[in-house]
């Protein structure tokens, strides 16, 4: 397949995810919502100092990001499964794993990039200075899309059985952990002026394996749960 015809399918999927999102805006809308609340209420939670409020901000951003692509997963193949596209996907000459490749990049540009777009508004409330929310907005940019190439894993292997969603949040959460510290410990290390470059790297290097395995894997369990 030449490389033109590889983007094409993946931009293919991509705009038409994005489509029906926008039909279907609510549901997005919810888990950016669910970002805002969870984050803004914490510094209420906790009270107004300073000092506390910046040590706790990069473990509250991130988890509140991990939950919002948890939350929203259950989006990335349920509705095709319903409806019959999945089986159409499995049927076309495009291989599977590019057409996963563009529903999971739709996935995090619906989830997943508002939570980095947001990131320094809402790290603002825990006073993180300019190094810091940069250092947040690059490990989220690393980060996100490692959580949607994971979690899609996950939301394939459950998909069609009852109950799939608290199915998943056990399947996904394990392997969220190490985005989770790596992230965080960006943020951390920054503020403590030791720079952030070394768990960025490993972030960049989580993405880079996960955009290399993730599509074979979530391509092989949607045909498993297709059987």
């Amino acid at each position: 397949m030449s490389h033109s015809s590889m983007w094409d399918s993946i931009s293919g999927i991509i705009r038409r995810d994005l489509l029906l999102a926008m039909r279907r805006w609510s549901d997005a809308a919810m888990s950016v919502f669910f970002l805002v609340i969870v984050v803004s209420l914490f510094p209420l939670g906790v009270g107004p100092e300073p000092a506390v409020l910046r040590t706790i901000a990069p473990g509250v951003l991130w988890v509140a990001a991990l939950l919002t692509c948890l939350l929203s997963l259950s989006r990335v193949f349920t509705p095709d499964y319903l409806d019959g596209v999945l089986e159409q996907m499995v049927l076309v000459p495009q291989p599977l794993s590019l057409l996963v490749l563009g529903k999971v990049l739709a996935h995090w540009v619906i989830s997943g990039l508002p939570v980095v777009l947001l990131s320094p508004l809402l790290g603002l409330q825990f006073g993180l200075d300019g190094e810091a929310l940069g250092v947040l907005v690059l490990s989220l940019l690393l980060g996100t899309p490692t959580l949607s190439m994971i979690g899609a894993i996950g939301a394939a292997l459950v998909l069609g059985v009852r109950g799939s969603g608290l199915l998943v949040a056990l399947l996904v959460l394990p392997l969220y952990v190490p985005v989770l510290i790596f992230g965080a410990g960006a943020v951390t290390s920054s503020m403590a002026g030791i720079g952030g470059e070394a768990n960025l790297s490993l972030l960049g290097a989580c993405l880079v394996l996960s955009l290399f395995l993730a599509p074979w894997a979530t391509a092989a369990a949607l045909r498993i749960a297709l059987e």
